[in-house]
């Protein structure tokens, strides 16, 4: 191993695109961030056009280098984490999109998935991929452009498009169309991939409808992806890794070892849990997925999903005007009265693991005369805590083996003392929240320098890992139950499939 050269993360999110340069020792020297416009289409659609995403990441990537005073020469590699189940289709010819991008909180396609489930599908979906039929994952999401969009599916039946997630639609562009590809992670993620054989199934693809000529190369996490085109960056790159970003955090949290558990906060919220070579099959509605995969060795891990996390103090913020800036909610939420209890079930695009009810919708509970502002961010901060509480009772009862396990976060939200110590309180467990907080880039970056030889080996990397704070359970047993019932009470309230 050596200790030269720069390595590049392109971290393109649901909310906004960002680059970052780390030296090789994985110290991040210099970034640079773009917002990401969110369209609506129609409620419970979200869009996103495929243009702003790379014109975003050319941008961000040029200032990133220029602010790290890099050169193309100085970059060993470049690795790309991206939002996971975001769907795109493109032409092989021209390379442009044939629709904007389907995102992953999207609920266009809920009764196509209902039909799929009433039809008696969902079992065997479930056992080749370990995903369940939800609008959130891609395959009904690539249906429904071939099926609207005119003449998509003639076009594709004949070779003529490609379908990717943000990844591959970014390595497509890098490459100047020379590379058609993913890694595992994202795969994956698709309802067309079989996780135990680590290959596309052509019976998923005939069930969805989808012609496999669509379909990217998959390949592992820390691979040769090609290179860049010299004109975009100064000069011709490596790209040397691709991670989905939840698993890019799995590995910036160095969650290398069976049993290790992360959480992370952002726009939702992502528990992923490894459990090692073998997937372990969810009884209790968790998501069996790919942690990672490197030299030709799968790792697997239980995911759970909530749809909405940080997105609940957005909603506050630019739906309700409670606040003028998403850091206010902390001080907001410390003027709560403790005598009121409000919920809110943040089920504004349906409720995810362990419930995967995409017909659910928002709620807020146990509303008083005295219930204001205050009430109502403690409310939204709290839906966190019980949230990932929902996802570890069901990961505990899948796999005993996790019990007791220390939950390490990451991602905005971490960064709110009230939201973690909330966490730790009605968990009834530790909660520790790492020095480095871009983990999720972190992740990506680490694939691309242990590709080229400049990082070390995962279990060296994960004992770099460094904490900053652990925040302990101080909640009144007593209190920590009350809530949590009262919790159960209002998810019932609001729920439109039987438990």
């Amino acid at each position: 191993m050596t200790a030269v050269g720069h390595l590049i993360a392109i971290d393109q999110g649901t909310t906004s695109t960002r680059a970052i340069v780390f030296d090789a020792k994985l110290t991040p020297i210099a970034a640079a961030q773009q917002e990401l416009r969110q369209i609506y289409p129609a409620p419970g659609w979200v869009e996103h056009d495929p243009e702003d995403i790379w014109s975003a990441v050319i941008a961000t990537v040029r200032e990133a280098m220029a602010k790290a005073g890099t050169g193309a020469e100085d970059i060993a590699g470049i690795g790309i984490t991206n939002q996971r189940e975001t769907t795109i289709v493109w032409d092989r010819v021209t390379g442009k999109p044939i629709h904007n991008a389907i995102v992953w909180q999207d609920r266009r396609t809920a009764d196509a998935c209902a039909a799929l489930r009433a039809a008696g599908h969902e079992g065997a979906v479930t056992d080749r991929t370990g995903l369940v039929l939800d609008p959130y994952f891609s395959a009904t999401k690539l249906a429904w452009l071939l099926a609207t969009v005119s003449g998509a599916r003639a076009a594709a039946e004949q070779g003529h498009l490609a379908f990717g997630t943000v990844d591959s639609f970014l390595l497509w562009r890098l490459t100047g169309g020379k590379v058609h590809a993913t890694d595992a992670t994202n795969a994956s993620r698709t309802l067309l991939f079989d996780i135990a054989r680590g290959q596309w199934d052509d019976e998923l693809a005939r069930l969805f409808a989808i012609p496999a000529g669509l379909l990217p190369d998959v390949r592992d996490c820390a691979a040769d992806f090609g290179e860049t085109l010299p004109e975009l960056f100064g000069g011709a790159i490596r790209v040397r890794g691709i991670a989905g970003d939840q698993q890019a955090a799995t590995i910036g949290q160095g969650c290398f070892t069976p049993g290790m558990m992360k959480s992370t906060y952002g726009t939702g919220c992502f528990a992923l849990l490894n459990t090692g070579p073998q997937p372990v099959r969810s009884r209790h509605r968790l998501l069996t997925t790919i942690a990672y995969q490197l030299d030709g060795q799968r790792t697997y891990a239980l995911e759970g999903a909530i749809f909405v996390a940080g997105a609940a103090v957005q909603w506050l913020r630019d739906g309700l005007h409670l606040i003028g800036q998403s850091p206010e909610v902390n001080a907001l939420a410390q003027r709560a009265d403790p005598l009121e209890q409000v919920y809110l079930v943040p089920a504004f695009v349906g409720l995810g693991a362990p419930y995967w009810d995409a017909d659910a919708r928002g709620a807020l509970l146990g509303l008083t005369r005295n219930t204001g502002p205050a009430e109502i961010a403690q409310a939204a901060l709290e839906a966190v805590g019980y949230q990932t509480r929902d996802l570890l009772e069901a990961m505990h009862a899948d796999w005993p083996v996790a019990a007791g396990t220390v939950l390490r976060v990451d991602g905005g939200m971490t960064a709110s003392d009230v939201t973690m110590q909330f966490l730790a309180d009605i968990l009834g467990a530790p909660v520790d929240r790492p020095a480095v907080m871009e983990t999720t880039a972190l992740g990506a970056a680490y694939l691309a320098g242990y590709h080229a030889g400049i990082c070390p080996g995962p279990a060296e990397f994960a004992a770099t890992w460094r904490l900053d704070r652990r925040f302990k359970p101080a909640m009144d047993a007593a209190l920590r139950a009350r809530k949590w019932a009262g919790w159960q009470a209002a998810v019932a309230r609001v729920r439109t499939r039987p438990a």
